[in-house]
């Protein structure tokens, strides 16, 4: 989205001693900020509960509400998981690494504060080459070889996830100060959540169920299955970012349709000095006059590169002083499924 445009950039190397320090880090206990191909995660010692506390302490984050442990592709999911259904290896195959969560049940040595004292836990994959050089440098210390990087996105609970490394140091500006690395990767490649599909309950005949939507849609995953993906139901697992309520701005955001944005751009209704803006992804110019208090902000009609300028462009516009922010509703299909839930969570009250 062009608001976001200056925040964008690219590339992201990590040099031997970043590595060093980072894994250093994460061996004392400490938090380490990575990037990865959804968002930035605000990572700890997945093993290791008084570093997984520092996480919620510092996110703001309820103890219930699990976290998802990040692997390097050489992982032994059996040193996580309790049992590995053949479902989960085929999914394994498909999509990692990638922007898929698998919720399976968690092995008996694996502290529940990963999972929010269920017996259940949240594994996942990245494919950012440099969170891949971290875990397989983490895991490398282990006599094991497993070792795994419990990481929620960087930001304050329920508040707009960080695509870049600026937004984690801007989020955080105590933890880097109190020296917490934090890994530069460019803008993170997706920009939105991993999907995350249960398999926790396959012996019991449940399965599998989508618990958050993502990148990775539930026809992809259905297809490389074989079978249809249900919806969650009451007694799936909690999972991250299933609240009515989350990845908010701190400036009010509304949806509405094309006919809302068109009334609501030539009649505001403002108070003088106040300001609004408006997102469109269907009309880049518009075909009428704007009132002078509102800004219009053109936004990709692709759902991929919507997608992945969502947080960046909702973090600038939070910045511009705005008194709210209106964005139309993106389209059905479940190519936009992932979108669309944030932007629902992002505008509950």
């Amino acid at each position: 989205m062009h608001a976001a445009s200056s925040d964008v950039h690219g590339g992201g190397e990590i040099s031997a001693a970043e590595l060093l320090h980072a894994v250093d880090v994460l061996e004392q206990g400490g938090l380490v900020a990575f990037p990865s191909e959804t968002v930035y995660g605000l990572g700890a010692d997945a093993e290791n509960p008084d570093a997984v506390a520092r996480i919620y302490a510092a996110k703001g984050r309820p103890a219930s509400h699990p976290v998802i442990v990040h692997v390097a592709p050489e992982a032994d999911l059996s040193y996580w998981a309790a049992r590995v259904p053949a479902q989960a290896r085929a999914l394994v195959h498909a999509f990692w690494p990638g922007p898929l969560t698998i919720v399976l049940k968690r092995a008996p040595g694996i502290p529940d504060c990963v999972s929010g004292g269920q017996d259940s836990i949240a594994l996942r994959c990245p494919s950012h080459p440099v969170a891949q050089e971290l875990l397989r440098a983490f895991a490398a210390r282990r006599a094991s070889g497993q070792a795994g990087v419990a990481g929620p996105s960087a930001n304050k609970f329920g508040q707009v996830s960080p695509t870049l490394a600026a937004h984690v140091r801007n989020e955080f500006p105590e933890l880097v100060a109190d020296g917490m690395p934090v890994i530069e990767g460019g803008a993170s490649e997706v920009g939105i959540e991993s999907t995350i599909i249960d398999l926790s309950r396959v012996e019991q005949g449940v399965g599998p169920v989508l618990l958050r939507p993502g990148h990775i849609t539930a026809e992809q995953i259905s297809e490389a299955l074989g079978v249809p993906v249900q919806g969650a139901d009451a007694h799936a697992p909690r999972v991250s970012g299933a609240l009515k309520s989350h990845y908010a701005p701190h400036t009010p955001l509304r949806l509405g349709d094309l006919d809302t944005l068109r009334d609501t751009a030539a009649r505001p209704q403002l108070a003088e000095g106040q300001r609004i803006v408006i997102v469109s992804h269907t009309l880049p110019r518009p075909d009428f006059n704007v009132h002078p208090q509102v800004d219009w902000v053109a936004a990709p009609s692709d759902a991929v590169a919507y997608g992945r300028t969502l947080y960046a462009s909702l973090r600038a516009l939070d910045r511009m002083g705005y008194a709210s922010m209106l964005w139309e509703h993106v389209p059905d299909g479940s190519r936009w499924l992932g979108v669309r839930d944030r932007l629902s969570r992002a505008s509950a009250s």
